[in-house]
C-alpha cells in the first residue's frame, strides 16, 4: 500500500513539473531581457553601488575621536 502512495506522490511531482515548464515555455525571453535591462539602466543613476555615497550623507562613515 505505501509503494502506491509514493509512485502517486511521484506522478504528482511529475506533473507539476511538466507544467512548470510548459509555462516556461511561454515567456518571451527576450522581451523580459529587453525590460530587465530597460530597468536596470534606469535605476543605475541612482545605484549607489554604481554612483557612490556622498561623504555627508554616509551613514557609514568612521566618527573621528
Amino acid at each position: 500500500m505505501s509503494s502506491k502512495v509514493a509512485i502517486s506522490g511521484d506522478i504528482g511531482q511529475a506533473h507539476q513539473a511538466v507544467e512548470q515548464l510548459r509555462m516556461k515555455v511561454g515567456i518571451d525571453r527576450v522581451r523580459v531581457a529587453a525590460d530587465l535591462l530597460q530597468f536596470c539602466t534606469e535605476q543605475a543613476k541612482s545605484d549607489p553601488f554604481l554612483v557612490g555615497i556622498l561623504t555627508a550623507t554616509n551613514p557609514f562613515k568612521e566618527k573621528k575621536p
